[in-house]
């Protein structure tokens, strides 16, 4: 009988160890997945958080509202360096160039405003070709407009009462009067662009907000010269066309050429692709979801000069 009692007991504490066992295991399981779920929300959160700056003042800088109802930058008269001798051959040589001043949007023209300016010209939507996603992701109001055609964009700022910009302005804009790769600087710092390849570091899968990254703004002020939307501007493409340019205010090859100039990199550019001496070449007819513009206008008679 003795025995029997023992026998019992041993079975009872084996089962016993056995579901203690298996109940630390379930719960150690149980911990670390809540660990990990917590790990991956901290990352997430600083991922979308824009990267920190010291906060610059703009206001030196003139501003205006266009005729659509867009906030201008103005741009100062004076030289700058365009180009890169350690780019791509198409951005050589690296030269000084004098231009007067202009003004440029702050922003890229979203897809909101694009849906205005379509409704009230009778003209249809972008039409996105391409896309392997759920093309919702990127139709949303706020988002960069973008598929627009070179000729479209032209049409855009036409009808707001402005221009495309010309190369030349787009790269000063983005650069001051210095030589930096990026807006901000000459190291690409992720968080401070919609850029680099498809990820989401910068907390944007796609397309953001035009004016989403404080910390990425140019000398001027501008947002987004780095990253989101690639942006149409006025010039025809010539990959010499550096060697033979004007000092003064050039505006691209004379001759009429099917190629137009992407400038800016785009939310799936490489950090190389992204720098702002960075050339694109493409159709005046085509429409890239990677593809946006924002607007330029020249120096009215009145308006007083910005300091350089």
């Amino acid at each position: 009988m003795e025995n029997k009692k023992v026998l019992i007991g041993s079975i009872v504490f084996v089962f016993a160890s056995f579901f203690l066992m298996i109940s630390l295991l379930v719960y150690e399981s149980y911990k670390a997945k809540k660990m990990k779920e917590l790990a991956l929300s901290i990352k997430m959160e600083v991922r979308s958080a824009p990267s920190s700056a010291p906060s610059q003042d703009y206001s030196m800088y003139k501003t205006k509202i266009g005729d659509e109802g867009r906030e201008m930058v103005q741009i100062p008269e004076g030289p700058f360096i365009m180009g890169s001798k350690d780019g791509d051959p198409d951005e050589a040589p690296e030269r000084q160039v004098f231009l007067k001043a202009f003004y440029l949007d702050k922003k890229e023209v979203s897809q909101e405003e694009y849906a205005r300016f379509a409704k009230m010209t009778k003209r249809p939507l972008p039409k996105i070709e391409v896309f392997e996603d759920d093309q919702s992701k990127l139709l949303k109001p706020e988002f960069a407009a973008m598929s627009v055609t070179w000729d479209e964009a032209v049409a855009y700022c036409k009808w707001a009462g402005k221009r495309l910009p010309t190369e030349a302005e787009w790269e000063k804009a983005g650069r001051g009067e210095g030589k930096r790769k990026y807006a901000w600087g000459d190291t690409f710092i992720s968080g401070r662009a919609n850029a680099n390849v498809d990820g989401s570091e910068d907390g944007y899968r796609y397309l953001a907000p035009p004016g989403s990254f404080e910390s990425g703004r140019s000398p001027y002020g501008i947002y987004d010269m780095t990253g989101n939307v690639a942006e149409w501007v006025a010039d025809s493409y010539d990959e010499h066309y550096y060697q033979k340019a004007p000092y003064r205010d050039p505006k691209g090859p004379e001759a009429a050429e099917d190629l137009k100039v992407v400038r800016g990199g785009s939310w799936r550019e490489t950090e190389h692709n992204a720098r702002l001496s960075k050339r694109f070449a493409a159709k005046h007819w085509r429409a890239d979801i990677t593809i946006g513009f924002r607007c330029a206008s020249d120096m009215e008679v009145g308006d007083s000069p910005a300091a350089p």
